[in-house]
């Protein structure tokens, strides 16, 4: 994108510029982005599957066994008639927990307070037989009841093998925090696929590796190789927590502007550029409203003069990035920082964590870098 009608003076020194150059004028996908089918059909052939992470929402109580089934519909019939509530045993209690608990761990193995309200909650609905007499919720120990079947269910899977499971496995007394999945995380720490060891992991990595650093890349067969190999990058990044130069070192293609975006939908499940300029698009409008309404702050103001009714998609997306660090009254200088061509990578990534540096040669932007640790990744479109 170039916003040629700019005065590049006006802009402050120190902060990001707008002329910044993409491949295509019209349209926000370039040659770059990874083909969408190729990209499903990768997820969907995924050896471990995905969760959903989130239980939905109502959540679908499963059929209990033949007998249980049974029981729970005369009881349901006898509530229903004269409000009767169903005496169960022991056995009866165990086999519901144990089916709740299967259909709990197919979507998050470790729910929140408030989905263990919304199984227990689901389950009084369907069989109000199960009422507890007394309560005034009806389920509230059917709750606690829950959360203690799931934590025996995820002892019993970590025993059976479960990669994410395992990796939490920690002694009595242990101040190790716990590697759970974010919400988005649909694809956390899948477990190796069948007929997959580490040392047949660890030579498809090599020729990665290899093949990164010929002149010419095959990505498509970098693609595939990457998608193989997914599950064991997720196990040494969430097991051994290595540092970024370590990841790259191992990893060099995931630092590639498709991989980067293959990675994303790999571990979420979400097209990272659609859902960007999707939220981009959905809110430009309002955003670009309240800009103009904060005229006061000065270089939120100067960002706002590179705008006028000709303005292309591409403009208006820049200015509302780079301005909502001055919107929300934050100082984007140790994120966003604008550099020249001659100058010294180590002087401007020194003591920057995380951020985005621009390279320009007079006006133009010529590179851009994502700097992690302090070690800047300059942009591989390839």
């Amino acid at each position: 994108m170039t916003i040629d009608d700019c005065n590049m003076s006006e802009l402050p020194k120190d902060k990001a510029t707008l002329k910044v150059h993409t491949k295509s004028s019209e349209s926000y996908h370039t040659d770059s982005t990874l083909d969408t089918a190729s990209l499903s059909s990768s997820l969907e052939d995924s050896p471990s599957g995905t969760q959903t992470r989130q239980l939905p929402q109502p959540f679908v109580i499963p059929a209990f066994s033949f007998d249980v089934e049974l029981k729970l519909r005369q009881g349901n019939e006898a509530f229903h008639r004269d409000g009767t509530l169903l005496d169960i045993s022991k056995d009866m209690k165990s086999d519901i927990l144990d089916k709740l608990a299967e259909a709990i761990y197919a979507h998050n193995p470790y729910p929140s307070r408030d989905e263990y309200d919304y199984v227990a909650q689901a389950l009084i609905q369907k069989h109000p037989c199960l009422k507890e007499p007394g309560s005034v919720s009806g389920w509230y120990c059917w709750k606690f009841s829950l959360k203690f079947k799931m934590g025996n269910f995820r002892q019993k899977m970590r025993v059976a093998g479960s990669s994410e499971l395992r990796v939490n496995a920690r002694a009595s007394g242990s101040a190790k925090r716990l590697k759970r999945a974010r919400k988005s995380e649909v694809n956390f720490l899948p477990d190796f696929p069948e007929g997959k060891t580490q040392s047949v992991f660890d030579k498809e990595r090599l020729a990665m590796v290899s093949e990164m650093k010929k002149r010419k890349v095959d990505w498509k067969q970098i693609g595939e190789m990457m998608s193989d190999t997914f599950a064991l990058r997720r196990k040494e990044i969430v097991e051994d927590e290595p540092l970024v130069a370590q990841v790259k070192d191992r990893w060099p293609a995931l630092f590639s502007e498709r991989q980067i975006e293959a990675e994303f939908a790999r571990l979420t499940s979400v097209d990272l550029k659609g859902s960007l300029f999707a939220g981009l698009d959905q809110y430009m409008t309002r955003f670009l409203e309240l800009y103009k309404g904060k005229s006061g702050i000065v270089d939120l103001a100067r960002l706002m003069r590179c705008l006028d009714d000709k303005s292309s998609i591409h403009h208006k997306s820049t200015v509302l990035l780079l301005g909502l660090p001055h919107f929300l009254k934050e100082d984007p200088s140790s994120f966003f920082k604008t550099v020249e061509a001659t100058d010294d990578e180590e002087t401007f990534t020194r003591g920057m964590k995380v951020g985005v540096v621009m390279v320009k040669n007079g006006e133009d932007i010529i590179d851009t870098a994502v700097v992690l640790d302090g070690s800047s990744d300059h942009d591989q479109s390839a």
